[in-house]
């Protein structure tokens, strides 16, 4: 963005760079439904892991219950490794996908 200073006459252009650093959410983590698991294990790694409250980790398991699949996290790569590899651990089928 260029910016215009008059200082006694004279015209200056000043140059005003702005950087934004920004981290893409263009992935997400997919939980998909097994026979293993119990709804009570489903929604303790939900909110211990995705930081889901009560209500939206029942909700999750429920859609996963009925629809087979379900988003869960969305963020940058970076940040969705170490959460899905904490559902992993504790057993749980899902994958990072993109968006």
């Amino acid at each position: 963005m260029a910016k215009q200073i008059n200082n006694n006459n004279s015209t200056e252009t000043k140059q005003e760079e702005s950087v934004e650093i920004k981290k893409e959410k263009n992935h997400h983590i997919v939980l998909f439904n097994d026979d293993l698991n119990s709804f009570d294990h489903v929604i303790e790694c939900l909110v211990k892991y995705c930081r889901h409250n009560t209500i939206q980790a029942e909700q999750c398991a429920s859609i996963v219950h009925f629809n087979g699949k379900c988003s869960v996290k969305v963020g940058d790569i970076d940040s969705l490794i170490g959460i899905n590899n904490s559902l992993t651990e504790n057993k749980l089928n899902s994958e990072i996908q993109s968006l």
